[in-house]
This record gives C-alpha cells, structure tokens and sequence, in this order.
C-alpha cells in the first residue's frame, strides 16, 4: 500500500498518481488533507501559498478531431481557449465529465499532471515557470503535491505556453 507524506495510506486514487511520479523518477510526496483542495483557491489557503502556484489540470476536447486536450494552468489565471485551439490547429471546448474520466482516469477536481489513462496532447501555462515549487493535484480533490516546474513540464510531455486570457 502506498503511503503520503504523513504516512498515512493513501487513497487508491492519489496511489496511481503516487506510482506515476516515482515510475516518472520523481520524488514528490502527495498529500491528503481533511480540507478539500477543489478549487485553487481552496488548494492555495490549505497549503499557504500563491494562487498563482496552484497547477490546475484542465481537460478541453478539441472539437473536430475529439482529441483531448490537458492544460495545466497557473491558479491565478483562466484559460484563452483562443490560445490553445491556435496551438493545436483547431478549436477546442469544455469537455463532459465523462469524457475526463474516461482519458484521464480521474474526476473533474483531482486531476493530475500526470498517470492519465492515455496519452494526452499538453500545454503548460509558462507563468508556472517563474516558481520555484508549485502544487499539483494527486488525483483527488483532497490530494495535492510539490513539483518544480520544470520537472512537470518534462513529466507531463507539455509545451510551454501562453494560455492566459
């Protein structure tokens, strides 16, 4: 059973992505608060830090090919879908809780980085870079963990972006 960084066993969720980041070779830690970490506003309160280090994973579908699309955005800022669909040569949306679940393997609100059920186009908000740590979700809304912001940049297969609005 895998443990988080208290020692506590880790729910089988946030173990997914805890075996992940070491198949990765990383050596991040994935905590599980009592306290839901939802929102990076809620993630920022609980951990003490800036909006701007939460590493939200968002999951668009792109609206010709039905490819998914992951961004892993900056908590302080909200995505141009604009941007990505310039990126990626056509244009995205929203995707369907369903359809989250079914390439990521995670639910809406503690998807990671990282560990998804199939390999996912990537783009990485480049205002991540300017810190030195930021915090990720470990697959649940309660699970979240450090990561350098260029290890997840490598991790993840992302390119790094300009996806504000």
């Amino acid at each position: 059973m895998t443990e988080g960084l208290s020692g506590a066993p880790l729910s089988a969720s946030a173990a997914r992505v805890q075996q992940a980041l070491a198949d990765l070779g990383l050596d991040c830690r994935i905590t599980e608060h009592a306290a839901s970490a939802r929102t990076s506003q809620e993630a920022a309160h609980l951990l003490g830090c800036a909006v701007g280090q939460i590493a939200k994973s968002l999951i668009f579908r792109a609206t010709v090919s039905g490819d998914p699309v992951l961004v892993v955005a900056s908590g302080s800022n909200r995505v141009d879908e604009g941007k990505i669909g310039a990126l990626l040569g056509e244009a995205i949306g929203r995707a369907k809780p369903e359809f989250v679940r079914e390439v990521t393997g995670y639910a809406i609100g503690g998807i990671p980085p990282v560990g998804h059920a199939r390999v996912i186009r990537t783009f990485v908000d480049e205002d991540l870079l300017a810190f030195d740590v930021v915090y990720a979700a470990g697959g649940t809304p309660n699970a979240l963990f450090p990561i350098q912001p260029a290890d997840l940049l490598r991790v993840c297969g992302g390119h790094a972006a300009d996806v504000k609005n």
